[in-house]
């Protein structure tokens, strides 16, 4: 397989793209899925679409592409609302299958929606339950019989630091806990074997290295042997047995469907199936060892033309996501006058500066001369510039 695969992808003339982390480009081919879509699907055949280009299995079609990538069987996915409704239908899930224990493990470096989601569900369930966040590195230590889930997410947002998914899960099930893992920044950055790690849930959002573009659906997978027991929390119609049935009790589908909720959203699936067919003939293996050659380039570039910044990120390549995060008291400011000279990154509170290596469409070349502007940046203070110090609504 030859990698970087920049031709099929709308990449803009003179951009260094390092936030395919956080939002990944507009694959070639997804444009023209949505206009037939709306156009000649929506456009031409109504309602009559459902059937006749097959709307209605377009969420197991997807969520049977993304199994593989990470390490699934077919049937084991559902795809379709958002990753904060998904992290809320897994934990309430997780929750009833240990009714005698009332504590969630998470991190306190997991990502705040989850964080929020199991707030939230404490808030509803009672006071009894509690939510506990020690330091990523102390997870492990803090997983005990009292633990009903542990909740983590897999790559870190803020540094790229990597759980051990096969450890952490094995203790967890040792002591009796469901795990849950979240899998928005690890789809499509590295090979994940989730079945054999034997996790009872995972979650993740497609619109990051997958390219599903913004507000692309996200995908819960339930291990097959476990859904007959999981109680949906939302049971909504399209998790129903026969959704058409009009039966007026809920009786929750016997595949992984049941944790489907609402009207799926054809026009982001199509989006998302068009952006999947990129990762044909696509080996993890190769994305994986490309990613990491591509960090340890961008580390060593930066760290001898930019002394004043301090890595953020594990140092040793085994035990980092697919990005490399570097800290600085201005870092919002630096990366804004980044953005302006062609180097997209972003920026997460307090202080650390983000970049993301997609190797689909990144190159060794993309990174030298991202760390060449970056050391422009640094050494003429072109970030001190007022503009760049203006924060905007999202960063």
């Amino acid at each position: 397989m030859s990698l970087p695969k920049k031709e099929l992808f709308h990449l803009p003339e003179g951009v260094i793209y390092l936030d395919g982390n956080s939002l990944g480009p507009l694959p070639k081919g997804a444009s023209e899925r949505a206009t037939h879509v709306i156009t000649q699907e929506w456009g031409g055949e109504l309602i009559r679409a459902w059937n006749s280009a097959d709307w209605i299995s377009l969420p197991r079609k997807v969520g049977d592409r993304i199994a593989p990538m990470i390490g699934a069987g077919a049937g084991t996915i559902a795809t379709g609302d958002t990753l904060s409704i998904k992290v809320y239908q897994a934990l309430a899930a997780a929750l009833k299958m240990r009714p005698d224990r009332r504590v969630i493990l998470s991190d306190a470096g997991n990502f705040p929606t989850d964080l929020y989601m199991a707030q939230g569900l404490i808030e509803t369930l009672g006071s009894d339950y509690e939510l506990r966040t020690p330091a990523p590195e102390d997870v492990a230590a803090n997983i005990t019989e009292e633990v009903a889930v542990v909740m983590l997410t897999h790559v870190d947002y803020r540094s790229g630091r990597l759980h051990d998914m096969k450890a952490i899960t094995a203790k967890a099930q040792a002591a009796g806990a469901v795990m849950i893992w979240d899998l928005a920044h690890s789809a499509g950055a590295l090979p994940l074997d989730l079945a054999g790690s034997n996790a009872e849930f995972a979650v993740g959002c497609t619109y990051k290295y997958l390219n599903g573009g913004p507000g692309a659906p996200a995908f819960i997978y339930a291990r097959p042997d476990l859904v007959e027991e999981i109680e949906p929390a939302l049971a909504g119609w399209m998790g129903h047995a026969a959704p058409f049935a009009m039966d007026p009790t809920y009786r929750p589908a016997m595949t992984t469907e049941r944790l489907r909720v609402g009207t799926p959203p054809i026009v982001q699936l199509a989006l998302l199936d068009a952006a999947l067919d990129a990762w044909d003939e696509v080996d993890l293996a190769d994305i994986r060892a490309a990613s990491q050659a591509l960090c340890e380039t961008f580390i060593a570039e930066v760290e001898a033309r930019c002394p004043m910044l301090t890595l953020a990120s594990p140092r040793d390549a085994d035990v980092r996501g697919s990005q490399v995060s570097f800290g600085f008291e201005n870092g919002y400011a630096v990366v804004q006058a980044l953005i302006d000279k062609g180097v997209i990154g972003d920026f997460r509170a307090p202080n650390i500066m983000r970049f993301g290596f997609t190797p689909l469409y990144i190159d060794n070349d993309d990174v030298v001369r991202a760390a060449e502007i970056l050391q422009e940046v640094m050494e003429t203070e072109f970030w001190r510039d007022e503009k760049y110090h203006q924060v905007s609504k999202v960063t």
